[in-house]
């Protein structure tokens, strides 16, 4: 056995640092601020500011009082409410494969927990990488809702909440339409989960908040200030019952609303053309394309000639060539120049470089009406058919360029009108599932459809933090088998006790006592989730995409907090030396460290044993093909040491990892300092210089 002296310590698994750079130019400065934190910047005499209030407050300075604050939206708590969201989680999320689908395969995720909590432990492996976010939040309702306003410690809130500790095992915050904080509840529950929302949104992603007109317009102010004013894409409203609700005193309504804001590089993917749409494309080039026919005048202002004096030129057409060109040829050539409806000049969508370069793409054609000449120009079904670009253009015509989808998609409109989008098409979908009404108020699937299709073509990752029923999580597997993308979910669901008492929740219980499980919403989520899945599989067995998801549940972290006993301190010393709980796992243990290293809780994971001495095993894990090698064997003597060292080291070189790669021991694993020195030399020999321990 050899002893390895004078090795590096092994480091102690920490959090690292976040990188900073400042630009040289307050310009870039206040712009740097303003993607980050767009709530420090407000509106002052000579332009934008910091509100410097705010930024004390987000570095952790107490010295804030709740003094008035300038332009924007503040409530009583809202301070609160910031430091809720920055301080850190303790808990962690467990694994629960008995409880999931295809565990080994799938890359879907099902999350049981309170949503502020599960955002926090979810920022490292996620942060930047949701391309869409769905918030279903808890309406205004003037009753009480499930989650609170004002705690100290989140993860005893979420005990309580769920029933894992107090009396009643049901805590709410009330909120009644005469409160004096009827409204300031509602924002104190949001603007938390909001602030960290906006961290997990990647840059050319969006975020759809549902929402009634009780909170509407707080809820904008609240969105402008979190995601910033210039990123909000639209307010659209959904009619969802043509027949009206009656909670209403005056007014029966029939619609909410879904609030849009996106990342700074966000771009609408559109939706499919209809049938009426489609049969516009009914031209035949000499290829065999599809194309429609629109007019090259631009129509609707700036339309005038003096708005794009570029864009007013003329156009020959030689009617018997069948020939366009921008200079006369013949005496015969018909001039065109670009005139309004009321005979004043107007201008061209194209200018003249555009078209020069599509000449053939021109049909001149003459109104019988008033005797004048109008062009027209293709517009092709492929969109990967090239079109010159033209910087004379205007920058609303970019909307004809689909990002590499290979097929037209139409805009959508600001009013999302049709049965698709109903309460009752929800409640359809849910019941050809599962019996009965066990949710009130279902999304419809159809409607979460098309919020993925705008928002997501490819293999990208959809959230929705209040999962309800689990409609987004049918809606994305769904979506994935018309269009063939593989996009992902993550789904967050506080486990809300049903209660005996609510005449509202009596199905949804004898639903779940039939079936043997917990009378909770989440149990009720997971379900759903499967059954769809079945269901889809049962219908299109050529479809092969994924179907199943993980489960976690929101949990205390596995590592014993120091928490002694003052009557008995050498009791406490002893127990605190092995700091890992002794009713958590392997598996517990490695995916809290997936968590705290910034890993995908799906990323690929290998497992293989290593032989020690005296009988001992050692098990290694690779993570995302040896990124990351974890060894969390309880006990590794002195001379386990170098066997399990070179283990490591053959292993990795059979992975052949891209980047660096970090080993991690349980540090209350080793004999002696020499068999921890001894590992960690070997290791660093070898080329793996990160060697950690936990």
């Amino acid at each position: 056995m050899f002893e390895y002296g004078g090795c590096n310590p092994m480091k102690k698994m920490i959090s690292r640092d976040p990188e900073t750079h400042s630009p040289d130019f307050v310009a870039e400065n206040l712009a740097v601020l303003r993607e980050l934190f767009p709530e420090l910047i407000t509106e002052g005499a000579d332009g934008a500011v910091v509100n410097l209030d705010v930024l004390k407050q987000l570095v952790g300075d107490k010295t804030v009082t709740d003094a008035e604050e300038k332009y924007g939206l503040n409530w009583h708590g809202k301070r609160l409410a910031r430091q809720i969201a920055l301080a850190p989680s303790t808990g962690t999320l467990r694994p629960c494969p008995e409880e999931s689908v295809d565990w080994e395969t799938t890359r879907n995720l099902m999350i049981e927990g309170d949503n502020l909590e599960v955002l926090k432990l979810l920022q490292k492996s996620y942060s930047g990488k949701v391309k869409m976010i769905y918030i279903d939040p808890p309406y205004n309702t003037g009753k009480d809702f499930v989650y609170p306003d004002d705690f100290q410690d989140g993860i005893k809130n979420y005990l309580s909440l769920t029933g894992q500790n107090g009396p009643d095992g049901r805590m709410l915050s009330s909120n009644t339409e005469a409160s004096g904080r009827f409204h300031t509840n509602w924002l104190n529950m949001m603007y938390p989960r909001l602030k960290l929302a906006r961290s997990l949104l990647a840059k050319d992603g969006a975020v759809f908040i549902s929402i009634d007109d009780r909170e509407l317009n707080h809820l904008r102010l609240l969105g402008n200030e979190i995601f910033g004013e210039e990123n909000h894409v639209a307010t659209i409203t959904v009619v969802n019952n043509l027949k009206g609700r009656n909670d209403k005193k005056h007014v029966a309504m029939c619609h909410e609303y879904v609030v849009i804001y996106s990342g700074q590089e966000f771009t609408s993917y559109g939706l499919p053309l209809t049938e009426e749409q489609r049969e516009a494309f009914r031209h035949v080039d000499d290829k065999g394309l599809l194309y429609a026919l629109r007019d090259l005048r631009k129509r609707g202002g700036p339309d005038r000639r003096e708005d794009r004096p570029n864009m007013y030129f003329a156009i020959y057409w030689n009617e018997e060539a069948g020939r366009c060109s921008l200079e006369r040829m013949t005496p015969e050539d018909i001039e065109i120049f670009p005139m309004r409806g009321d005979g004043t000049e107007g201008c061209w969508r194209w200018g003249r470089e555009k078209v020069a370069h599509h000449l053939d793409w021109l049909h001149p054609k003459h109104t019988g009406r008033n005797g004048r000449w109008d062009v027209e120009h293709r517009l092709y079904l492929d969109t990967s058919i090239t079109v010159y670009d033209d910087p004379e253009e205007d920058e609303d015509e970019s909307d004809d360029e689909e990002n590499g989808i290979f097929e037209r998609t139409s805009k959508p409109k600001s009013i999302w009108i049709g049965g698709e989008f109903s309460t009752d098409s929800g409640k359809r979908s849910l019941k050809s599932l599962m019996p009965g009404e066990t949710f009130n108020f279902p999304k419809s699937v159809e409607f979460l459809r098309t919020c993925i299709q705008l928002t997501t073509r490819g293999n990208y990752i959809v959230l929705d933090l209040f999962a309800g029923s689990g409609t987004t999580g049918q809606a994305v597997v769904r979506q994935n088998e018309s269009d063939g993308f593989a996009r992902r979910y993550i789904l967050v669901q506080i486990p809300e006790h049903l209660s005996p008492s609510e005449r509202s929740q009596q199905t949804a219980i004898s639903f779940c006592d039939a079936l043997g499980i917990k009378r909770n919403l989440a149990e009720l989520t997971k379900e759903r989730l499967r059954r769809a899945g079945a269901k889809l599989k049962e219908e299109n067995p050529l479809f092969f995409g994924d179907v199943g998801f993980k489960v976690f549940k929101l949990d205390t972290s596995n590592i014993r907090a120091w928490e002694p006993n003052r009557d008995d301190l050498a009791e406490s010393l002893g127990a605190s030396i092995d700091h890992i709980k002794f009713d958590r796992g392997d598996r517990d243990i490695l995916f809290e460290l997936l968590l705290k290293l910034g890993f995908d809780l799906c990323v690929p994971v290998q497992t293989k044993s290593i032989a020690g001495v005296e009988g001992r095993t050692h098990e290694i894990v690779s993570v995302g093909g040896g990124a990351l090698i974890v060894c969390l064997s309880r006990f590794i003597g002195q001379d386990d040491a170098e066997p399990l060292a070179l283990s490591v080291v053959e292993w990795r070189k059979v992975l052949h990892p891209s980047g660096e790669t970090t080993a991690l021991f349980l540090d209350s694993a080793f004999e002696n300092d020499v068999a921890k020195c001894n590992v960690t030399a070997i290791l660093e020999q070898f080329g793996i210089e990160n060697v950690r321990s936990l």
